[in-house]
């Protein structure tokens, strides 16, 4: 029988990386575009990357703003304003 030691697998690493840095109208200042990524385990080192969600680095501050703004502030599902930059 195997035992448990012998199943021991590596966990997957999640975490947010900056897309891109734009300027956004809404706020009048740069923001940076993320995406949360979750990489496989060691014992599956041949996969790329997972894309979990994606956010703006201001969105906090747009949803208290109390106009809708853009998908990646959530408010807004049909308008995006960067998506002629990333493809």
């Amino acid at each position: 029988m195997i035992g448990e030691e012998d199943w021991e697998v590596g966990m997957a690493i999640r975490n947010w990386e900056t897309l891109k840095v734009c300027y956004c109208h809404h706020v009048a200042k740069e923001v940076g575009l993320e995406a949360q990524l979750v990489y496989p385990s060691e014992t599956l080192p041949d996969q790329p990357p997972r894309v979990l969600a994606h956010r703006c680095s201001n969105a906090l501050a747009c949803n208290l703003d109390g106009r809708a703004s853009c998908i990646w502030a959530g408010t807004n599902p049909t308008f995006d304003p960067f998506a002629e930059g990333i493809r």
